[in-house]
């Protein structure tokens, strides 16, 4: 665990009961709202990164688009927005997936990548994995190699991470949480 993950993750608000009751929502909003634990949070990403020669952040609609555009931005390589389905102007790929509470679809422009690009793949949180799962389909079905997963949060306890081993795509979590807290 990094130095940082303990700051950062008393900086997450756990919402009870919502979007629907049994369902413990990690809010991150308070963490962006504090601007040097935000820094804290890019940093610790771009320290870890930076000399992995990526070329693309891939990040999942739309809390990863927070903490993706501006780690690519530092990294000085490509941003790629994972898409909700229907919200791409030009020709795209799509992938469905169950969420933990409902199911979704995402998608991805067709030229989104080179044939062999090494994308780091972000979101804010995983949970049972499916949304990861069905970006990391996308990315290598436009030929590209997904080096890792990050998250800001990591729900341990629903099996996402092992999920996304058996893909052979690692995961970096930054704070963990387990369902009692």
């Amino acid at each position: 665990m990094h130095p940082y993950s303990q700051d950062l993750k008393q900086q997450i608000r756990t919402v009870r009961d919502w979007p629907k009751t049994g369902v413990n929502f990690r809010d991150i909003t308070p963490l962006l709202q504090n601007p040097s634990q935000f820094r804290k949070l890019i940093d610790l990403l771009v320290h870890r990164y930076q000399s992995m020669h990526l070329d693309a952040v891939a990040a999942v609609d739309a809390r990863g688009f927070i903490i993706g555009a501006p780690l690519a931005y530092a990294l000085g390589v490509s941003f790629v927005p994972v898409r909700k389905s229907g919200k791409l102007p030009f020709s795209t790929v799509k992938s469905a997936y169950n969420l933990e509470y409902g199911q979704a679809e995402v998608e991805l422009h067709t030229d989104a990548f080179a044939a062999g690009a090494k994308v780091l793949l972000i979101d804010d949180l995983l949970a049972t994995g499916g949304t990861l799962l069905a970006g990391i389909e996308l990315i290598q079905a436009l030929g590209a190699q997904v080096v890792e997963a990050a998250v800001l949060v990591e729900l341990s306890e629903l099996g996402g991470r092992e999920k996304l081993a058996a893909a052979k795509v690692p995961v970096f979590g930054v704070c963990a949480f387990n369902e009692s807290e």
